[in-house]
């Protein structure tokens, strides 16, 4: 009798709780047939509050896009091509934040085409293979496909573009901070167009900023921040071209300050301590060196220091920097400074016995030593001279005289047979020639410890000849 009781009371609250959820269902599909249309609304609003600022300024037309002028200006090729809507395949080259994913998007808005974007990151064989299969068979509109990061595509993943590209069932746009000579295959660059952005400008990057301050639909004008131009300015230097970097920044510093407030430089200089320089594996790597070499070879200690600071603070291997001061301390001083080379031989020492950060020191010290040093190649084109003969002309064989002779062998035929021996000369001059053909391949230079060489090559020369003539 307990059971059955117990039983109906389960079963009544069972069925109470059904009866509530379906009212409950049915309550909150009214609601949403009700307010669907405010919903969507809310939820659009939201997205775009909730987007980076950067993501919010975008332009959205050809005309609002700036920086570029190389490639945007009014005699530009692009421009024309995009207005035609006759372009093809294209490689966008650049560092980051200049407006390569920008101007793809502002392309597809102008030229009405199907936009399908994609980053090589996170993309696969497999979705890229269906896009390309829907791609054959869109008939009202053109599919742009816009790979981001296409460097980080491999060489099959490259491949499959290629019937596509070259059959034009897809225009493809791929961007890269990369390098395209080194990440992208030969065909493929073949049949694109290659367009090389710059950074922004920070005059740019101001106008670019006060806009975004005043901006009450995407930017942050409802904060009612100001700001004074050299406020932004410093902004814009901090973030080494990289628009997106400053327009991200921008909206940390204004979120941090009470509405109505004004941006100050005390705001921006706290905020730079947290700052990070932009500096890649590859071009940022081999630019940047190179422009420290030249520097130390033009005599130029400031720049030196300059770029060295750079690496640096980029974290650049000092071990790297060390080994390219071992090798311009006798390519580009040689001996018009003999100290060079164990100075930039003991720096590299230090760099592997001391590491970052002390051995920035020692690295200052041999740049700032190796730039102000005299400067000569003639060891090096001295080399490069004599290498030129011996490819290009006849090889001489080695005299008689100074063939090896430890030998009984090689004594009984010939070898070393009227050999000078320099020593029981005058300053080791003997008048002897040391090859079958003299030829001259080091010049000294008149400069530094060298000038004293080319006064003593002067003099042994002079002496060389007069034992010739006593002989």
């Amino acid at each position: 009798m307990i059971l059955t009781q117990n039983y109906l009371v389960n079963t009544k609250r069972l069925h109470n709780h059904l009866l509530y959820s379906r009212l409950s269902i049915n309550s909150d599909l009214m609601s949403t047939d009700l307010f669907i249309e405010a919903n969507m609304d809310n939820h659009h609003s939201n997205k775009i509050k909730w987007q980076p600022l950067a993501i919010r300024m975008r332009p959205r037309k050809l005309s609002e896009m700036v920086g570029q002028p190389h490639i945007l200006g009014e005699k530009a090729l692009l421009p024309r091509l995009i207005k035609a809507d006759q372009f093809g395949s294209i490689m966008l080259y650049g560092p980051p934040g200049c407006g390569k994913t920008t101007l793809a998007e502002v392309i597809a808005n102008e030229t009405h085409t199907h936009f399908v974007r994609i980053n090589a990151v996170a993309s696969n064989v497999a979705e890229l293979r269906n896009v390309l299969q829907m791609a054959k068979y869109q008939s009202n509109k053109r599919t742009l496909l816009f790979i981001d990061e296409i460097h980080r595509f491999n060489k099959s993943q490259q491949d499959l573009l290629l019937p596509d590209v070259e059959e034009g069932h897809i225009r493809l746009i791929g961007a890269t901070t990369h390098n395209p000579g080194f990440y992208i295959i030969p065909p493929l660059l073949s049949r694109s167009h290659l367009f090389r952005l710059e950074p922004i400008s920070s005059n740019t990057m101001v106008d670019v900023l006060q806009n975004a301050l005043s901006d009450t639909e995407r930017g942050l004008g409802t904060s009612r921040c100001k700001a004074e131009n050299t406020v932004l300015e410093s902004l814009a230097h901090l973030s080494d071209g990289d628009l997106r970097r400053a327009l991200n920044s921008l909206e940390t510093l204004v979120m941090s300050l009470p509405i109505k407030s004004t941006l100050t430089h005390e705001a921006v200089a706290l905020f730079a301590k947290e700052r990070q320089i932009r500096y890649d594996s590859e071009d940022e790597h081999y630019n940047t060196i190179s422009a420290f070499i030249k520097s130390i070879r033009g005599c130029d200690p400031d720049a030196a220091l300059y770029w060295l600071a750079k690496m640096l603070e980029g974290g650049e291997d000092p071990r790297f920097i060390a080994r390219r001061l071992v090798i311009l301390a006798s390519e580009d001083i040689g001996l018009a400074d003999p100290r060079a080379l164990p100075l930039a031989t003991a720096t590299f020492q230090a760099c592997e016995y001391i590491g970052m950060p002390e051995c920035a020191i020692n690295l200052s010290h041999a740049t700032v030593f190796l730039a102000t040093a005299p400067k000569s190649n003639s060891a090096y084109m001295g080399l490069i001279a004599a290498q030129k003969a011996i490819r290009s002309e006849e090889r001489q064989s080695v005299p008689p005289w100074l063939k090896d002779s430890h030998t009984k062998l090689n004594k009984s035929l010939g070898a070393g047979k009227d050999y000078k021996y320099s020593h029981d000369y005058p300053e080791a001059i003997t008048g002897q020639e040391y090859m079958l053909k003299p030829k001259q391949f080091y010049t000294p230079k008149p400069i530094g410890a060298e000038l004293a060489i080319q006064e003593r090559i002067k003099k042994w020369k002079e002496l060389k000849e007069s034992l010739r003539k006593c002989d």
